[in-house]
């Protein structure tokens, strides 16, 4: 099977689940989790449809770019963990950055976006999990965070957030996990109606059914359409 035919699948699913949850399947977005894969299959996800790309390191999207250049329309989200020491290149390379997770990285990119003339979006990435290779913000410091961000960090976009469940082989265990997620953005978006905080980036591959019913807008799908990392 190849990745339209993957694809095709995961959109049945997602129309299941949707409906399930009395939702609309369009509501949900597919992030193709393109890192470790070439060129040539984001390529290929691109002719069977999909046009939001999710990278994992700034350096491997960088050597990628040229040979996808002629993808005009397809979206680039940096999806792994940010250093601080590339933000400015990560500002520069990629539309969007789904991992911010302190007022310092913040703070770079929206100097970085400024210096670059261009409105970044992100998310802000949640920990939620005491797992150690997990990253993330913890939720008590979201709101400090997009206080500053009021007026402090105007190249920035804020369009909602993410989090990276631990791996459970029962998908239904992560449900907390976005249950938690969907609350902790409803209550930021009462407090700061400045931003349009619409996005919960949550579920992947195995557990995104389960995500789509607690209001993901956006799955991050790399196994299940692709196949085995490279």
């Amino acid at each position: 099977m190849g990745i339209a035919d993957n694809y095709a699948r995961i959109q049945e699913r997602i129309a299941e689940a949707c409906s399930k949850a009395g939702r609309s399947a369009e509501s949900v977005q597919v992030m193709a989790v393109s890192k470790t894969h070439p060129a040539e299959a984001i390529a290929e996800a691109y002719a069977a449809g999909l046009r939001i790309f999710g990278e994992n390191r700034v350096q491997e999207f960088q050597q990628k770019r040229a040979a996808i250049a002629d993808l005009k329309d397809a979206r680039f989200h940096l999806i792994g963990n940010l250093q601080s020491n590339k933000s400015a290149k990560a500002a520069e390379i990629f539309d969007a950055v789904d991992t911010v997770d302190s007022l310092k990285i913040a703070q770079r990119l929206n100097d970085a976006a400024g210096a670059l003339g261009k409105k970044l979006a992100v998310l802000i990435e949640i920990k939620l999990s005491s797992e150690p290779t997990k990253h993330g913000i913890v939720p008590e410091l979201v709101s400090p965070l997009l206080e500053e961000a009021v007026s402090g960090l105007p190249h920035l976009e804020f369009r909602g957030l993410m989090t990276v469940p631990p791996y459970f082989n029962e998908p239904e265990r992560a449900r907390p996990y976005f249950n938690r997620l969907r609350k902790l953005r409803d209550g930021l978006a009462e407090e700061f109606p400045e931003f349009a905080l619409r996005e919960l980036s949550m579920g992947m591959s195995h557990d995104f059914e389960v995500a789509i019913a607690e209001g993901s807008t956006c799955v991050r799908i790399g196994t299940a359409l692709f196949g085995k990392r490279g």
